[in-house]
């Protein structure tokens, strides 16, 4: 009896099949939960196996238009089944989505079959988790305003548009001015600020005073504890709720530095995740400790407004002062070395930590800063800038507010001066 059909040769394309087989059951497990889609958990294997196959054959006989002809054979018995009945125009879903995803399940199937396997389960794994939270994803875009879409196409230009048309060469005092360079920081900030932005706005201030801090300060912590400083003002009720916010965005600034820090400098956490590690412990400690329990957590706070940092006239602003101060850092460290470098920080870090952080990343990375001058410009900016938002705490709130959050902040700074010492 031959066997030979079931030598390696034959066999060695059954990974793949169960591959794109395993794709069709997962997209089809999450539609045979619906009871109006009229392809589940055995169409979609069936699909999937179905482009697999074809893509073999394709492949087999050198015909491309093989995958092309079973996809349309599918697309069209799809449609078929939702319309040859005329009930189907009653119904309030017209199966829309599942015929997508059934087509997006053939491809991937075919996709299986070449070295591209990997990448198809990602995607079908994504694609399963689109059809999965349909109601969460129309609550999300219910939610968002006009202003916040704007915003978001706003992103994608200054992203995807301005950032591979600038040109990627240094010109200006010191060669330090790379236009490319300049603007991928406008991105780096505006997308984590972003990101921010649209959580603050989709949760509100009905989720907790912690989640209101933690998203106001991947937007600005400067703005969110302004905006909680005047909340504070205006009632004492709220003071409780305003500290946490307020300490919380400060403790998410850490955090954030060292994520900017990871993405532009790698090298550099070498020196700065100690120092920064140790801040944000220290903050976290002081602000459990001194916490007390307080009837105004159960007040509700409502959502600052905050300016979209990804809005053109914002992220053009934002580039104008990385300019100057990265033209002033690189002046007063060739003029008078590191010291000229920290006095730009403790100008600039009044207002503003990440255009200072960003220049010493990038003074690091030529070379013209050495890893402990590195972490002395990030904590004397951090420094300077948690002295500006207590000034702001107390002139824009109240002095409970003010005494309340002197004590995790000035750990913050003391625990980041003494891990200076320790680690750089």
């Amino acid at each position: 009896m031959n066997l030979g059909w079931l030598d390696a040769q034959g066999l060695d394309r059954l990974p793949d099949f169960l591959t794109a087989l395993a794709i069709g059951l997962l997209m089809g497990l999450e539609r045979e939960r619906k009871p109006s889609a009229k392809a589940g958990l055995r169409t979609f294997a069936l699909v999937a196996l179905a482009g697999a196959s074809a893509a073999t054959l394709a492949g087999e006989f050198s015909s491309p238009s093989l995958i092309g002809i079973g996809l349309a054979a599918v697309a069209v018995a799809m449609i078929a089944a939702y319309y040859h009945h005329h009930e189907a125009a009653y119904e309030i879903d017209p199966g829309t989505t599942t015929i997508a995803a059934v087509i997006v399940c053939y491809l991937l199937a075919a996709m299986a079959m070449t070295s591209h396997s990997r990448l198809a389960v990602m995607i079908a794994i994504l694609a399963t988790t689109l059809l999965y939270f349909k109601a969460e994803l129309r609550g999300v875009a219910h939610k968002l305003e006009r202003r916040d879409l704007v915003s978001i196409l706003q992103f994608a230009i200054v992203t995807f548009v301005v950032l591979p048309l600038l040109p990627d060469l240094a010109f200006g005092p010191y060669q330090i001015l790379n236009p490319r360079h300049v603007w991928f920081m406008v991105v780096l900030i505006s997308g984590v600020s972003l990101a921010g932005y649209a959580a603050l706005r989709l949760i509100g201030g009905k989720h907790g005073a912690v989640l209101l801090g933690l998203f106001g300060g991947m937007v600005s912590s400067t703005a969110t504890t302004l905006a909680y400083s005047r909340h504070a003002r205006n009632g004492s009720e709220l003071t409780g709720l305003a500290v946490t916010v307020v300490i919380t965005a400060n403790l998410v600034l850490l955090a954030r530095l060292a994520i900017i820090t990871a993405i532009v400098a790698p090298a550099a956490l070498t020196v700065l995740a100690p120092v920064l590690a140790t801040a944000l412990g220290a903050g976290i400690v002081v602000y459990l400790a001194s916490q007390y329990r307080n009837t105004s957590t159960q007040e509700e706070l409502s959502t600052p407004e905050i300016k979209n940092p990804a809005e053109l006239r914002a992220a053009l602003g934002f580039a104008a002062l990385y300019a100057v101060v990265l033209l002033l850092s690189a002046w007063l460290a060739d003029y008078a070395g590191g010291k000229g470098v920290y006095v730009a920080a403790l100008a600039s870090g009044l207002t503003d930590v990440d255009a200072i952080t960003l220049s010493s990343l990038r003074l690091f990375g030529l070379g013209a800063l050495s890893s402990s001058q590195l972490a002395t410009t990030v904590v004397l900016a951090l420094s300077a800038n948690s002295v500006f938002k207590l000034g702001v705490v107390r002139i824009a709130g109240s002095r409970e507010l003010f005494y309340r959050c002197l004590p995790t902040m000035a750990a913050v700074v003391a625990a980041a001066a003494i891990a200076l010492r320790l680690f750089a």
